[in-house]
Protein backbone atom coordinates (compact mmCIF):
# COMPACT_ATOMS: atom_id res chain seq x y z
CA UNK A 1 0.00 0.00 0.00
CA UNK A 2 1.30 3.47 -0.83
CA UNK A 3 1.71 6.11 1.88
CA UNK A 4 -1.57 8.03 2.14
CA UNK A 5 0.09 11.13 3.62
CA UNK A 6 2.26 11.76 0.58
CA UNK A 7 -0.51 10.70 -1.76
CA UNK A 8 -2.70 13.41 -0.24
CA UNK A 9 0.08 15.97 -0.56
CA UNK A 10 0.24 15.49 -4.34
CA UNK A 11 -3.06 17.32 -4.59
CA UNK A 12 -1.87 20.18 -2.40
CA UNK A 13 1.20 21.46 -4.19
CA UNK A 14 2.94 24.77 -3.61
CA UNK A 15 0.84 27.76 -4.62
CA UNK A 16 4.05 29.56 -5.54
CA UNK A 17 4.92 26.79 -7.96
CA UNK A 18 1.40 26.84 -9.41
CA UNK A 19 1.74 30.49 -10.38
CA UNK A 20 5.30 29.91 -11.58
CA UNK A 21 4.12 27.05 -13.81
CA UNK A 22 1.29 29.17 -15.16
CA UNK A 23 3.78 31.93 -16.02
CA UNK A 24 5.99 29.47 -17.88
CA UNK A 25 3.07 28.17 -19.93
CA UNK A 26 1.95 31.70 -20.80
CA UNK A 27 5.52 32.55 -21.84
CA UNK A 28 5.34 29.78 -24.42
CA UNK A 29 2.16 31.31 -25.82
CA UNK A 30 2.92 35.04 -25.80
CA UNK A 31 6.69 35.26 -25.27
CA UNK A 32 8.56 35.58 -21.99
CA UNK A 33 9.03 39.33 -22.49
CA UNK A 34 5.24 39.73 -22.28
CA UNK A 35 4.81 37.83 -19.02
CA UNK A 36 5.64 39.73 -15.84
CA UNK A 37 6.65 36.85 -13.62
CA UNK A 38 7.03 37.97 -10.00
CA UNK A 39 6.19 34.53 -8.60
CA UNK A 40 9.40 32.89 -7.48
CA UNK A 41 12.51 33.92 -5.56
CA UNK A 42 15.18 32.84 -8.02
CA UNK A 43 18.19 35.21 -7.82
CA UNK A 44 18.64 37.30 -10.95
CA UNK A 45 22.28 38.33 -10.50
CA UNK A 46 25.32 36.13 -11.23
CA UNK A 47 27.50 34.51 -8.61
CA UNK A 48 30.75 36.40 -7.85
CA UNK A 49 33.48 35.83 -10.41
CA UNK A 50 35.83 34.69 -7.62
CA UNK A 51 33.58 31.66 -7.09
CA UNK A 52 33.63 30.71 -10.77
CA UNK A 53 37.38 31.24 -11.01
CA UNK A 54 38.05 29.08 -7.98
CA UNK A 55 35.76 26.34 -9.29
CA UNK A 56 37.84 26.28 -12.47
CA UNK A 57 41.04 26.21 -10.41
CA UNK A 58 39.77 23.31 -8.33
CA UNK A 59 38.79 21.36 -11.44
CA UNK A 60 42.15 22.01 -13.08
CA UNK A 61 44.43 21.38 -10.12
CA UNK A 62 42.81 19.06 -7.58
CA UNK A 63 42.68 15.27 -7.59
CA UNK A 64 39.30 14.41 -9.20
CA UNK A 65 38.81 11.45 -6.90
CA UNK A 66 39.12 13.67 -3.82
CA UNK A 67 37.29 16.60 -5.38
CA UNK A 68 34.22 14.59 -6.28
CA UNK A 69 34.32 12.08 -3.44
CA UNK A 70 32.19 11.96 -0.34
CA UNK A 71 32.88 14.62 2.26
CA UNK A 72 32.99 13.74 5.97
CA UNK A 73 29.57 13.32 7.55
CA UNK A 74 29.60 16.74 9.21
CA UNK A 75 31.17 18.51 6.23
CA UNK A 76 34.71 19.32 5.14
CA UNK A 77 36.73 20.42 8.16
CA UNK A 78 38.36 23.40 6.45
CA UNK A 79 34.98 24.69 5.26
CA UNK A 80 33.44 24.37 8.69
CA UNK A 81 36.40 26.17 10.28
CA UNK A 82 36.29 28.94 7.68
CA UNK A 83 32.57 29.50 8.28
CA UNK A 84 33.14 29.68 12.02
CA UNK A 85 35.96 32.20 11.57
CA UNK A 86 33.84 34.34 9.25
CA UNK A 87 30.91 34.43 11.66
CA UNK A 88 33.21 35.32 14.54
CA UNK A 89 34.86 38.14 12.61
CA UNK A 90 31.60 39.61 11.35
CA UNK A 91 29.38 39.21 14.41
CA UNK A 92 31.66 38.94 17.43
CA UNK A 93 30.82 35.30 18.11
CA UNK A 94 33.08 32.43 19.20
CA UNK A 95 32.12 29.53 16.93
CA UNK A 96 34.55 26.75 16.10
CA UNK A 97 34.33 24.09 13.41
CA UNK A 98 32.59 21.77 15.89
CA UNK A 99 29.59 24.13 15.92
CA UNK A 100 29.06 23.98 12.13
CA UNK A 101 27.24 21.30 10.11
CA UNK A 102 27.14 21.49 6.31
CA UNK A 103 23.73 21.00 4.66
CA UNK A 104 21.85 21.07 1.37
CA UNK A 105 20.68 24.66 1.66
CA UNK A 106 18.66 26.30 4.42
CA UNK A 107 15.89 23.73 3.93
CA UNK A 108 18.30 20.95 4.87
CA UNK A 109 19.53 23.03 7.77
CA UNK A 110 16.04 23.53 9.17
CA UNK A 111 15.20 19.86 8.70
CA UNK A 112 18.18 18.92 10.85
CA UNK A 113 17.86 21.67 13.44
CA UNK A 114 14.21 20.91 14.19
CA UNK A 115 14.83 17.17 14.53
CA UNK A 116 17.61 17.87 17.02
CA UNK A 117 15.34 19.64 19.49
CA UNK A 118 11.78 18.30 19.06
CA UNK A 119 10.06 14.94 19.17
CA UNK A 120 6.56 13.72 18.41
CA UNK A 121 3.82 15.86 19.99
CA UNK A 122 6.17 18.75 20.74
CA UNK A 123 5.16 22.16 19.47
CA UNK A 124 7.02 24.66 17.28
CA UNK A 125 5.86 28.27 16.94
CA UNK A 126 6.44 30.46 13.91
CA UNK A 127 5.20 33.90 12.90
CA UNK A 128 2.96 34.84 10.01
CA UNK A 129 3.69 35.63 7.31
CA UNK A 130 6.00 32.67 6.86
CA UNK A 131 7.48 30.51 4.08
CA UNK A 132 4.82 27.86 3.29
CA UNK A 133 7.33 25.00 3.25
CA UNK A 134 7.66 25.37 7.02
CA UNK A 135 4.54 23.20 7.26
CA UNK A 136 6.13 20.02 5.82
CA UNK A 137 9.49 20.88 7.41
CA UNK A 138 7.91 20.79 10.88
CA UNK A 139 5.02 18.37 10.59
CA UNK A 140 7.31 15.87 8.89
CA UNK A 141 9.12 15.52 12.22
CA UNK A 142 5.90 14.62 14.02
CA UNK A 143 5.82 17.95 15.80
CA UNK A 144 2.93 20.42 15.73
CA UNK A 145 3.39 23.78 13.98
CA UNK A 146 1.48 26.67 15.52
CA UNK A 147 1.22 29.97 13.66
CA UNK A 148 1.30 33.28 15.52
CA UNK A 149 -0.87 35.80 13.63
CA UNK A 150 0.84 38.69 11.88
CA UNK A 151 1.00 42.32 12.91
CA UNK A 152 0.09 43.59 9.44
CA UNK A 153 0.92 47.19 10.30
CA UNK A 154 4.63 46.50 10.85
CA UNK A 155 5.28 42.79 10.24
CA UNK A 156 7.48 42.79 13.34
CA UNK A 157 6.61 40.06 15.86
CA UNK A 158 3.10 40.23 17.23
CA UNK A 159 4.12 39.82 20.86
CA UNK A 160 0.60 39.86 22.31
CA UNK A 161 -0.38 36.86 20.21
CA UNK A 162 3.00 35.23 20.72
CA UNK A 163 2.67 35.22 24.51
CA UNK A 164 -0.84 33.80 24.20
CA UNK A 165 0.50 30.94 22.09
CA UNK A 166 3.37 30.01 24.41
CA UNK A 167 2.80 26.93 26.53
CA UNK A 168 4.92 24.17 28.13
CA UNK A 169 4.75 22.00 24.99
CA UNK A 170 6.65 24.59 22.95
CA UNK A 171 10.19 23.38 22.40
CA UNK A 172 11.29 25.66 19.55
CA UNK A 173 10.56 28.96 17.85
CA UNK A 174 11.25 29.21 14.11
CA UNK A 175 11.87 32.72 12.79
CA UNK A 176 12.84 34.13 9.40
CA UNK A 177 14.54 37.51 9.19
CA UNK A 178 14.95 39.14 6.72
CA UNK A 179 11.52 37.77 6.03
CA UNK A 180 10.01 35.96 3.09
CA UNK A 181 7.41 37.20 2.06
CA UNK A 182 7.21 40.60 3.76
CA UNK A 183 10.79 41.77 3.24
CA UNK A 184 10.78 43.04 6.82
CA UNK A 185 13.88 42.70 9.01
CA UNK A 186 13.33 42.08 12.71
CA UNK A 187 14.88 44.97 14.62
CA UNK A 188 17.34 44.71 17.50
CA UNK A 189 14.52 45.80 19.80
CA UNK A 190 12.32 42.97 18.51
CA UNK A 191 15.02 40.32 18.93
CA UNK A 192 15.93 41.53 22.42
CA UNK A 193 12.29 41.36 23.50
CA UNK A 194 11.92 37.89 21.97
CA UNK A 195 15.02 36.69 23.84
CA UNK A 196 13.77 38.20 27.10
CA UNK A 197 10.45 36.38 26.83
CA UNK A 198 12.08 33.07 25.92
CA UNK A 199 14.57 33.26 28.79
CA UNK A 200 11.71 33.87 31.21
CA UNK A 201 9.64 31.02 29.78
CA UNK A 202 12.56 28.58 29.97
CA UNK A 203 12.71 29.22 33.70
CA UNK A 204 8.93 29.01 34.09
CA UNK A 205 8.59 25.76 32.12
CA UNK A 206 11.77 24.16 33.42
CA UNK A 207 13.10 23.20 29.98
CA UNK A 208 15.08 24.72 27.13
CA UNK A 209 13.35 26.54 24.28
CA UNK A 210 15.39 26.71 21.10
CA UNK A 211 15.34 29.62 18.69
CA UNK A 212 15.86 28.35 15.14
CA UNK A 213 16.69 31.23 12.83
CA UNK A 214 16.16 30.78 9.08
CA UNK A 215 18.59 33.27 7.49
CA UNK A 216 19.03 32.79 3.71
CA UNK A 217 18.48 36.53 3.12
CA UNK A 218 20.89 37.70 5.82
CA UNK A 219 23.08 39.66 3.40
CA UNK A 220 20.25 41.30 1.44
CA UNK A 221 19.57 44.25 3.74
CA UNK A 222 18.90 47.77 2.53
CA UNK A 223 20.52 51.03 3.57
CA UNK A 224 19.53 52.27 7.01
CA UNK A 225 17.92 48.98 8.12
CA UNK A 226 18.65 47.67 11.62
CA UNK A 227 19.68 44.04 11.04
CA UNK A 228 20.98 42.26 14.16
CA UNK A 229 22.74 38.89 14.12
CA UNK A 230 20.03 36.96 15.92
CA UNK A 231 22.20 34.33 17.63
CA UNK A 232 24.13 37.06 19.44
CA UNK A 233 21.08 37.77 21.59
CA UNK A 234 19.97 34.31 22.75
CA UNK A 235 22.08 31.38 23.93
CA UNK A 236 19.87 28.48 22.83
CA UNK A 237 19.91 29.55 19.19
CA UNK A 238 20.55 27.61 16.00
CA UNK A 239 21.24 29.53 12.79
CA UNK A 240 20.21 27.97 9.47
CA UNK A 241 21.93 29.56 6.48
CA UNK A 242 22.03 29.16 2.72
CA UNK A 243 24.37 30.48 0.03
CA UNK A 244 21.46 30.48 -2.42
CA UNK A 245 20.55 34.16 -2.18
CA UNK A 246 23.65 36.06 -1.05
CA UNK A 247 25.92 34.60 -3.72
CA UNK A 248 23.25 33.36 -6.16
CA UNK A 249 23.85 29.63 -5.78
CA UNK A 250 20.33 28.19 -5.38
CA UNK A 251 20.98 25.28 -7.69
CA UNK A 252 24.06 24.17 -5.78
CA UNK A 253 22.03 23.55 -2.60
CA UNK A 254 24.66 24.55 -0.07
CA UNK A 255 24.09 25.81 3.45
CA UNK A 256 24.91 25.12 7.07
CA UNK A 257 23.68 24.81 10.63
CA UNK A 258 25.56 27.00 13.10
CA UNK A 259 24.82 26.11 16.72
CA UNK A 260 25.48 28.93 19.16
CA UNK A 261 28.51 27.88 21.27
CA UNK A 262 26.59 29.12 24.33
CA UNK A 263 23.75 26.72 23.54
CA UNK A 264 23.35 23.79 25.88
CA UNK A 265 24.99 20.71 24.33
CA UNK A 266 26.14 22.77 21.32
CA UNK A 267 28.77 20.32 20.03
CA UNK A 268 26.46 17.35 20.68
CA UNK A 269 23.73 18.95 18.55
CA UNK A 270 26.09 19.07 15.57
CA UNK A 271 27.00 15.41 16.07
CA UNK A 272 23.27 14.63 16.22
CA UNK A 273 22.85 16.36 12.85
CA UNK A 274 25.19 13.79 11.38
CA UNK A 275 22.99 11.00 12.70
CA UNK A 276 19.78 12.68 11.57
CA UNK A 277 21.20 12.54 8.04
CA UNK A 278 20.88 8.77 8.21
CA UNK A 279 17.10 9.12 8.60
CA UNK A 280 16.48 11.96 6.16
CA UNK A 281 18.73 10.68 3.37
CA UNK A 282 20.81 13.83 3.55
CA UNK A 283 24.44 12.80 3.41
CA UNK A 284 27.47 14.83 2.46
CA UNK A 285 26.62 17.88 0.32
CA UNK A 286 28.90 18.25 -2.75
CA UNK A 287 32.58 18.41 -1.84
CA UNK A 288 33.55 20.79 -4.63
CA UNK A 289 30.88 23.33 -3.63
CA UNK A 290 31.90 23.16 0.02
CA UNK A 291 35.49 23.94 -0.96
CA UNK A 292 34.46 26.73 -3.32
CA UNK A 293 32.25 28.57 -0.83
CA UNK A 294 35.28 28.93 1.44
CA UNK A 295 36.43 31.60 -1.03
CA UNK A 296 33.27 33.69 -0.86
CA UNK A 297 32.33 33.70 2.82
CA UNK A 298 32.92 37.45 3.06
CA UNK A 299 31.77 38.22 -0.49
CA UNK A 300 28.35 38.60 -2.06
CA UNK A 301 26.97 38.90 -5.54
CA UNK A 302 26.18 42.45 -6.65
CA UNK A 303 22.96 42.71 -4.67
CA UNK A 304 22.36 46.39 -5.43
CA UNK A 305 19.75 45.66 -8.10
CA UNK A 306 17.39 44.36 -5.43
CA UNK A 307 17.41 47.64 -3.54
CA UNK A 308 17.08 49.55 -6.82
CA UNK A 309 14.08 47.44 -7.82
CA UNK A 310 12.54 47.80 -4.37
CA UNK A 311 12.85 51.57 -4.47
CA UNK A 312 11.14 51.80 -7.86
CA UNK A 313 8.32 49.42 -6.95
CA UNK A 314 7.68 50.89 -3.51
CA UNK A 315 7.60 54.45 -4.82
CA UNK A 316 5.38 53.70 -7.80
CA UNK A 317 2.98 51.28 -6.12
CA UNK A 318 2.38 53.54 -3.16
CA UNK A 319 1.86 56.43 -5.58
CA UNK A 320 -0.80 54.37 -7.33
CA UNK A 321 -2.48 53.65 -4.01
CA UNK A 322 -1.29 50.24 -2.84
CA UNK A 323 -0.70 49.82 0.90
CA UNK A 324 2.76 48.39 1.57
CA UNK A 325 4.98 48.05 4.63
CA UNK A 326 8.32 49.07 3.12
CA UNK A 327 10.77 46.15 2.96
CA UNK A 328 14.09 46.43 4.75
CA UNK A 329 15.69 43.58 2.84
CA UNK A 330 15.25 40.42 0.69
CA UNK A 331 13.77 40.75 -2.79
CA UNK A 332 10.12 40.49 -1.77
CA UNK A 333 7.33 42.98 -1.24
CA UNK A 334 3.98 42.15 0.39
CA UNK A 335 1.27 44.69 -0.50
CA UNK A 336 -2.32 44.40 0.63
CA UNK A 337 -4.53 43.01 -2.10
CA UNK A 338 -7.38 45.14 -3.40
CA UNK A 339 -9.97 42.57 -2.36
CA UNK A 340 -10.22 40.27 0.64
CA UNK A 341 -9.83 37.27 -1.67
CA UNK A 342 -6.14 37.47 -2.58
CA UNK A 343 -6.37 34.25 -4.60
CA UNK A 344 -9.04 35.76 -6.85
CA UNK A 345 -7.02 38.97 -7.04
CA UNK A 346 -3.80 37.22 -8.10
CA UNK A 347 -5.50 34.98 -10.67
CA UNK A 348 -7.28 37.99 -12.17
CA UNK A 349 -3.94 39.78 -12.48
CA UNK A 350 -2.38 36.70 -14.04
CA UNK A 351 -5.11 35.84 -16.53
CA UNK A 352 -6.09 39.35 -17.61
CA UNK A 353 -2.74 41.18 -17.42
CA UNK A 354 -0.06 38.45 -17.43
CA UNK A 355 1.03 39.96 -14.11
CA UNK A 356 2.11 37.01 -11.98
CA UNK A 357 2.21 37.40 -8.19
CA UNK A 358 1.42 35.04 -5.31
CA UNK A 359 -1.53 35.29 -2.88
CA UNK A 360 -0.77 35.86 0.77
CA UNK A 361 -3.04 33.08 1.98
CA UNK A 362 -0.28 30.56 1.36
CA UNK A 363 1.90 32.56 3.77
CA UNK A 364 -0.93 32.51 6.35
CA UNK A 365 -1.60 36.19 5.77
CA UNK A 366 -4.83 36.63 3.76
CA UNK A 367 -5.53 39.91 2.05
CA UNK A 368 -1.95 40.34 0.82
CA UNK A 369 0.08 39.29 -2.19
CA UNK A 370 3.79 38.72 -2.69
CA UNK A 371 5.87 40.34 -5.39
CA UNK A 372 9.25 38.71 -5.95
CA UNK A 373 11.31 41.44 -7.61
CA UNK A 374 14.54 39.52 -8.29
CA UNK A 375 14.06 40.38 -11.96
CA UNK A 376 15.50 42.93 -14.38
CA UNK A 377 14.90 46.60 -13.67
CA UNK A 378 13.48 46.89 -17.19
CA UNK A 379 10.77 44.40 -16.25
CA UNK A 380 10.05 46.36 -13.07
CA UNK A 381 9.61 49.58 -15.03
CA UNK A 382 7.44 47.98 -17.72
CA UNK A 383 5.20 46.40 -15.06
CA UNK A 384 4.15 49.69 -13.43
CA UNK A 385 1.36 50.48 -15.95
CA UNK A 386 -0.02 46.98 -15.38
CA UNK A 387 -0.09 47.43 -11.60
CA UNK A 388 -1.86 50.73 -12.22
CA UNK A 389 -4.38 49.09 -14.53
CA UNK A 390 -4.97 46.36 -11.94
CA UNK A 391 -5.58 48.99 -9.27
CA UNK A 392 -8.14 50.76 -11.45
CA UNK A 393 -10.00 47.46 -12.01
CA UNK A 394 -10.86 47.49 -8.31
CA UNK A 395 -10.92 51.15 -7.35
CA UNK A 396 -12.43 53.01 -10.32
Amino acid sequence: MINELYKDMTGKGSVIRQFFAYANERAKEVGSENVFNFSIGNPSVPTPQIFTDYMVELLNTKDPVALHGYSPTLGIDSTRAAIADSLNKRFGMNYTAEHIFMTTGAAGAIAHAVRCVVTDSDEVLTFAPYFPEYVPYITGTGAKLTIVPADIDTFQINFNEFEKALNPNVQAILINSPNNPSGIVYSTETIKKLAEILNAKQKEYGHDIYLISDEPYREIVFEGTDSPFISAFYDNSICCYSFSKSVSLPGERMGYVAVNPACKDAALIVLMCGQISRFTGHNCPPSIIQLAVEKILDTTSDLSIYEKNKNILYKELTRIGYHIVEPGGTFYMFPRSLTDDANEFCWKAAKELDLITVPGDSFNCPGHFRISYCVTTDMIERSIPLFEKLYKMYRD
